[in-house]
């Protein structure tokens, strides 16, 4: 059939996917009313649009014209304007506001918000602020149609069109013709596969030198978010030709050149060469001079009367150290950088209590902080110190570019502390540490606590592990358990799986039970039960505030989107009085445990009730819960467990998951009273000691295992763990040998 043009105004929107943009609408041409279906995404009642497309005959609705390309038509008439305005269009203006404006401007009003937008504040009840706010959004629906236009026949979503039209602005669709794979890098939701797909529709070679780097740079990115640094050189060619398609032999000119750009950077080793993304090169250098430079440092001979302290300090708190915690204060005081490591209940937090008193004798100023805001929270807690954020503690500033932070503090600007102690430093990936040690002063201590045997960081690098391994550094490990923390069974079997040991299960009066299900719905049926019934009937807990579910995998009945499904059911169901957006393939609904699944360095925060607390950054694993849902305004306001209020557009709502359930990975740095773990088959690589260790230690009160017992055993017998392609602990060990040689 042949293409057909149709013009009209829509008068109803019968159904409309938001995630994709999949309509199915009536439109009023002339005296006819037409059924069209098709992607036309941000269309809305009151609308006029410009159609090509192909009439069909529906075998239940009759016939029905089916969209290709669409344009929107600016309304003329004062009528048509009013009801334009009125549909939603523009955010923040409804049919009361849409009135006020066509009485006070008639068929000029779309020319006064386009081109005099501060003109509207001459109504009553329009700030100046929110005047300027409605002109923009209205040329942002101008600018945005291009880039639908030109994108939809890409299957890009809609929420991912208005991501690039911020990022790129009027010249969106002009810089995607000139390098299409700069969506990939610049555009969070665009993989490579779908800027590839645009390449080749726009002629592209497929065996031109700028695909091929571009592929190189997505293979090292993608790397980069599995936890890697760098990839060998071999394995690095054989990805890249599997991705483009393409000949090994075609890859040699694209890393030549991108050395040339320093995109990239190579270092040979004994077993062949290895290729870092230009950023994690730098940062891998740059922490190991930085913490070369600091662990020369020695400050024995500023503490004549230490041994005198450490009494004191025990005979305040009515402890004994016994001689590791001794000389592991001893050795913090004395060396410029000191690595204290083990697992819950051994003292860690004692230690840092004790030097934290010692570096106040000392007349020292000390800075604590941990990767997130539970663990800071933790800390200070603890420490009767203030920790903050590592993020906080750098000062992060606003930038309009998302993808990298800006610190206030740094070499020319470094912290005013003679001491760092950061905790939790597993979590910590190889760009954050080489951000902190830039603003660490010469001269000052730096003091990294954390458990070694955790999962590594969510971000690239092994930075705690590869310090450690590299025995450059001084480094304490913690193995026997406190007297007290011997009554909790959630920390003796934490040191028992970490010894490849089998848990004690169900013991009386204690705080870690294993409820035995087999079949994974019948796993996922006793963990609703526990988090909507058991638990808060018999102990008093409120299941969204009080109870974590982890699981190791995100796919299955019992992985953690299945598991968000049906514990948003039980625990926060729909009850015709919660706003809710569906986004992403599942309903967001006020009332929701979300995550934040992307650092994003340039949302804004506030803290209500404090006034002048504000700030930028919201970063991967931050939790929090949906407080308000407002589709007049298209925004998605979150109250994080820090007490930051965070207020989201419709735009980027794909930085929130539901958070009933997580991962394991996911959970690393915080701590939850009860945690609720399904335990059931899964790949070897995921289903390890570690991953299991890491679970456990998240509990403060109390675990519960549901699953397969031999599962759980296998788990414990299981010391694999996942390769991670670092290479810091190498560059300490050969800097360090170069330093002493010459």
């Amino acid at each position: 059939m042949e293409q057909t043009l149709v013009e009209g105004v829509i008068e109803e929107i019968i159904y409309k996917n938001e995630a994709n943009g999949y309509t199915v609408c009536e439109i009023s041409s002339g005296s006819k009313f037409i059924t069209a279906v098709g992607y036309m995404p941000f269309i809305n009642e009151g609308e006029t649009i410009k159609a090509n497309g192909r009439w069909e005959r529906h075998p239940d609705y009759g016939d029905q014209f089916r969209v290709e390309m669409y344009e929107k038509i600016l309304p003329h008439t004062a009528d048509a304007i009013e009801k334009y305005l009125a549909s939603g269009i523009i955010r923040g203006v409804g049919p009361v506001t849409a009135r006020k404006i066509v009485e006070r401007f008639g068929a000029s009003a779309l020319d006064v918000i386009s081109n005099e937008p501060g003109r509207l504040a001459e109504i009553r009840g329009i700030s100046f602020a929110k005047a300027m706010d409605i002109g923009r959004v209205l040329n942002e629906q101008k600018g945005l149609q291009e880039v639908v236009m030109f994108l939809q026949e890409y299957g890009v979503s809609p929420s991912v069109c208005i991501k690039i039209y911020r990022a790129y602005g009027d010249k969106s669709v002009a810089m995607i013709r000139e390098n299409p794979y700069r969506l990939c890098e610049d555009v969070f939701g665009i993989g490579f596969r779908t800027a590839d797909r645009i390449a080749m529709k726009l002629g592209v070679d497929p065996a031109s030198l700028f695909r091929i780097k571009s592929g190189i740079r997505y293979i090292l990115a993608h790397a980069a978010s599995n936890g890697h640094t760098y990839l060998p050189e071999t394995m690095l060619r054989q990805y890249t030709a599997q991705l483009l398609g393409i000949p090994d032999d075609g890859i040699e000119d694209a890393l030549v050149s991108l050395m040339f750009d320093r995109a990239i950077y190579t270092e040979k080793t004994e077993e062949g060469c290895n290729v870092y993304l230009a950023a994690f090169h730098t940062a891998e250098t740059g922490v190991c001079k930085r913490l070369l430079a600091l662990s020369r440092t020695s400050h024995a001979g500023d503490l004549e009367d230490l041994e005198e302290k450490i009494r004191e300090f025990e005979q305040n708190e009515g402890i004994q150290l016994d001689p590791r915690q001794r000389e592991a204060v001893r050795e913090a005081m004395m060396n410029g950088v000191m690595v204290i490591t083990g697992g819950p209940g051994t003292g860690k937090t004692t230690i840092i209590k004790c030097i934290l008193g010692l570096l106040a004798h000392y007349g020292c100023r000390a800075a604590l902080a941990a990767p997130t805001g539970r663990a800071a929270k933790r800390m200070t807690e603890a420490t009767g110190h203030e920790a903050k954020t590592i993020h906080r503690l750098l000062e992060i500033g606003y930038t309009d570019d998302e993808s990298e932070p800006v610190f206030q503090r740094n070499e020319a600007n470094p912290l005013e502390a003679d001491a760092v102690i950061i905790d939790e430093t597993s979590m910590v990936d190889i760009m954050l540490m080489y951000h902190l040690l830039k603003a660490v002063p010469s001269g000052s201590r730096l003091i990294l606590v954390g458990d070694a045997d955790q999962l590594p960081s969510v971000g690239p690098g092994s930075v705690l592990h590869d310090i450690i391994s590299c025995s450059g550094i001084r480094t304490v490990r913690f193995t026997e358990i406190f007297r007290q923390a011997e009554e909790s069974l959630i920390i003796v079997n934490a040191h028992r799986i970490n010894r490849g040991e089998a848990p004690i299960l169900n013991a009386k009066d204690k705080d870690f039970f294993f409820l035995p299900r087999s079949g994974q719905e019948s796993i996922l049926r006793t963990v609703i039960d526990l988090c909507a019934r058991r638990l808060p009937d018999t102990y008093g807990l409120d299941p969204m505030k009080d109870i974590q579910v982890l699981s190791p995998t995100k796919k299955g009945p019992a992985g953690v989107a299945n598991l968000n499904v049906e514990l948003q059911k039980a625990l926060n169901p729909q009850d015709g009085k919660k706003a809710e957006k569906v986004t992403r393939g599942h309903i967001l609904r006020e009332g929701d445990r979300v995550m934040q699944v992307r650092n994003n360095y340039s949302l804004r925060w506030e803290k209500p009730g404090n006034a002048g607390i504000d700030g930028t950054g919201v970063f991967n694993g931050d939790m929090g819960t949906v407080v308000q849902i407002d589709d007049e305004e298209m925004k998605v306001s979150v109250q994080f467990d820090d007490d930051r209020l965070v207020v989201y557009d419709y735009s980027i709502l794909d930085e929130l998951e539901p958070a009933f359930a997580v991962t394991v990975h996911k959970s690393q740095g915080s701590e939850f009273p009860v945690v609720v773990m399904p335990i059931f088959p899964g790949p070897e690589v995921l289903m390890t000691r570690n991953l299991l260790y890491t679970a456990v230690t998240r509990a403060k009160e109390m675990v519960v295992l549901v699953g397969d017992e031999d599962v759980l055993l296998r788990m414990v017998g299981n010391k694999r763990e996942t390769l991670r392609y670092s290479g810091l602990a190498d560059k300490l060990k050969n800097f360090a040998a170069y330093a002493d040689i010459i």
